[in-house]
């Protein structure tokens, strides 16, 4: 009996859950989502080193927390495209441009690239 109310609290109120797939409504230095109603001005975080803001209409992780379950963060977003990365790859992307990590040590980098906010223009060979 105590550890089914235990485990109905962690849920939250009115049973929601700790964390929720839902969609983006808002962007900018704080988003809405909806899932199971739209919840507006949330923070947004990522995971360390990382900083983003997620699209409108982008598939989000929604986590619940704070006594009641009134506190909330957008914590991460789907990847619509299917990149089909391999277990411990990474890729950062955003709309045009990509960072790609591979296990086998090759970086993938797409878009264009800024060096000390010069353009790098790759030397051509032979001149």
């Amino acid at each position: 009996m105590w550890l089914s109310r235990q485990l109905r609290s962690a849920q939250g109120t009115a049973g929601l859950p700790a964390a929720d797939l839902g969609v983006t409504t808002i962007c900018g230095e704080s988003a809405g989502v909806l899932a199971r109603g739209e919840v507006r001005n949330l923070p947004v975080m990522g995971p360390g080193g990382f900083a983003w803001k997620p699209d409108n209409g982008a598939a989000a992780l929604l986590i619940r927390g704070g006594t009641g379950a009134e506190e909330c963060c957008v914590a991460g977003v789907e990847d619509p495209e299917g990149k089909n990365l391999e277990p411990g790859e990474l890729l950062i992307h955003s709309n045009g441009a990509s960072i790609r990590l591979n296990n086998n040590g090759e970086i993938h980098l797409s878009g264009r690239l800024y060096i000390n906010g010069e353009e790098y223009q790759a030397p051509v060979i032979g001149e």
